[in-house]
């Protein structure tokens, strides 16, 4: 894939994911440290394990820090929106919920695919579990790291078929690259799948089974 198209879906997964987190931050009534430092960790997390495990050492972020800022001003500028807009944001918290789905079920499919892309830029795309566990840690990272911050049990954990979803996406763009499919479309057919098991299972309310 095209250095171009590649940084363009990083920026997209990142700005989604830094929503998701700043919006977090809001909902739980942090500070705007806290809202700048959950939109950063939710932006970035996943793509940081993923590089420790593939001993990329120091993580990306701390070499190019535009993912960083870009997160970062994400946050500060829906902490301003809703600072400035604090009654409407107060009268429509299930819609904001909504919105905030959207981001994070788009960031989801964006990072998953990344992931993939990422373990076969290293050399590992013919690892095939180790390329889809990249994917879904770079997915499901900084989410995970967000929701153990604010004191939740990670959502990742309990609801809404989140990881399955990264897997689905992320197994799927492996096996597609492995195709002619031309690699731009695999990728966007992938992030669309993601999405689409994600918003499906919000609306139909899919959950995995539990014991009790």
């Amino acid at each position: 894939m095209s250095t171009l198209i590649f940084a363009t879906l990083d920026y997209i997964g990142t700005l989604s994911f830094a929503i998701s987190g700043a919006m977090v931050g809001m909902k739980k009534q942090t500070d705007l440290f806290g809202v700048l430092f959950l939109a950063v960790v939710t932006a970035v997390g996943g793509g940081v394990t993923r590089d420790v495990l593939l001993g990329n050492c120091p993580p990306k972020v701390f070499v190019d820090w535009r993912c960083v800022a870009l997160s970062a001003l994400t946050g500060l500028i829906m902490f301003f929106l809703v600072r400035k807009n604090n009654a409407t944001y107060l009268d429509k918290v299930e819609l904001v919920d909504r919105i905030n789905n959207i981001f994070d079920a788009l960031g989801l499919g964006v990072f998953s695919i990344i992931g993939v892309q990422v373990a076969q830029q290293s050399g590992q795309g013919d690892n095939l579990f180790f390329a889809v566990f990249l994917g879904l840690i770079t997915g499901i990272g900084g989410g995970l790291m967000r929701d153990v911050l604010v004191g939740e049990i990670p959502f990742v954990l309990k609801k809404r078929i989140y990881a399955v979803a990264s897997i689905v996406g992320a197994l799927t763009y492996a096996l597609l690259t492995r195709t002619n499919l031309h690699e731009p479309i695999s990728a966007t057919l992938c992030i669309a799948l993601v999405f689409t098991i994600r918003m499906l299972a919000t609306h139909y309310s899919w959950n995995l089974p539990r014991a009790l």
